[in-house]
């Protein structure tokens, strides 16, 4: 129920119940400002997406410090990368009601990340960020609508990871102290991500059978996925190489530092620029995460099938696999023209057959 009706001082007061049976009321100067708010209100009940004034007033930044509190329950990775996002977010839009952020200001605020420097897949990253805060403001009843879309998001097409030869690898390795030497090791030949690597226990590797079960990420939390956990199975060669920090150190783990004991990601990450600046023709950004793509191409020229490799990735689905590698699977037009063929050489070879028979009598 709604109505409006002036106030002795002249000002019109105008009111509404919401779907809850909660009154609200806000004054206007005149009745037609008053008569147009509550048929914007009514009309917003009758379609389910009503959101209180006072709520209503709520800012990006406010819905961030909310939301954020929520989400502490991921794993600390995830929540500090989370948190790094919505700093960019909150300096530039945190003053910004939810509800007045428009399409347009989201497509200005990607393109003004893209001229400050941010790379592309920082820039997607923050975009999809900022898509998930509306999506839970949503849910929460802040907002009626998410103004973030594909229509809002970076263009571009995603470039293509760069896939180190197999001479840089070895390369790699070769320019490593010998105690980080298992690094490339377990990412080019085994997929292991580096706070894998880092947190790879000698436990964790059964040296008979060939064996690396991860089981948790540096400083010994929960892998990224439940598929992370999935065995990867190594040739005995590679198994006897890993060994070797175990037998020189007595170590825990398969990566140690230069006096035996566990290390973090970034110390490896420091060793690691130190010898890629030795090898020659790779990227000035080639991260040791990108041995997975190495690893990836070995097992794709090598004939393994899609759900093969996505195993050996552990990957959570196919699609991520193919999304990322689909393009070193090997062209198959030659494939599939070879077996069409195959199936009109047998129907003009049987026909060849039948009429050579019907001559003969």
């Amino acid at each position: 129920m709604a109505s409006i009706k002036q106030r002795p001082d002249g000002v019109w007061r105008a009111r509404y119940r919401d779907d809850a049976g909660k009154e609200h009321a806000r004054h206007f100067k005149t009745k037609r400002e008053g008569s147009a708010w509550l048929v914007e209100q009514a009309s917003s009940v009758a379609q389910g997406t009503h959101v209180a004034p006072q709520r209503a007033r709520t800012t990006l930044g406010e819905w961030a410090d909310a939301w954020i509190s929520g989400y502490e329950r991921n794993r600390l990775s995830t929540v500090r990368q989370a948190r790094t996002h919505l700093a960019v977010i909150k300096a530039d839009l945190g003053h910004r009601p939810l509800r007045a952020v428009r399409p347009s200001e989201v497509q200005a605020w990607v393109v003004s990340l893209a001229s400050r420097g941010y790379a592309t897949s920082y820039v997607y990253a923050l975009h999809s960020r900022l898509s998930q805060l509306f999506t839970d403001a949503m849910h929460d009843g802040l907002v009626a609508k998410n103004p973030c879309s594909r229509r809002t998001s970076p263009r571009g097409a995603k470039q293509r990871p760069y896939v180190a030869t197999t001479d840089q690898v070895w390369a790699l390795h070769d320019s490593l102290p010998d105690h980080f030497k298992p690094v490339v090791l377990l990412g080019a030949f085994a997929g292991l991500r580096v706070a894998e690597i880092a947190a790879l226990r000698v436990d964790d590797v059964d040296f008979m059978r060939g064996i690396i079960t991860p089981a948790i990420q540096y400083p010994a939390e929960p892998l990224k996925t439940d598929e992370s956990k999935n065995p990867i199975p190594i040739p005995k060669e590679l198994a006897v190489m890993l060994n070797a920090n175990r037998v020189a150190w007595g170590s825990s783990t398969i990566v140690v530092g230069a006096f035996g004991r566990p290390v973090a990601p970034y110390t490896i990450e420091a060793a690691w620029r130190v010898a890629r600046a030795r090898v020659e023709g790779l990227p000035d950004d080639f991260r040791i995460h990108d041995l997975r793509h190495y690893f990836a191409s070995l097992l794709i020229s090598s004939g393994l099938d899609i759900k093969t490799v996505q195993a050996r990735l552990r990957h959570a689905s196919a699609k991520t696999t193919l999304d990322t590698y689909g393009h070193l699977w090997p062209d198959r037009d030659e494939s599939s023209r070879s077996a069409v063929q195959a199936v009109l050489a047998e129907r003009h070879e049987r026909r060849s057959r039948r009429d050579g028979s019907y001559g003969e009598h």
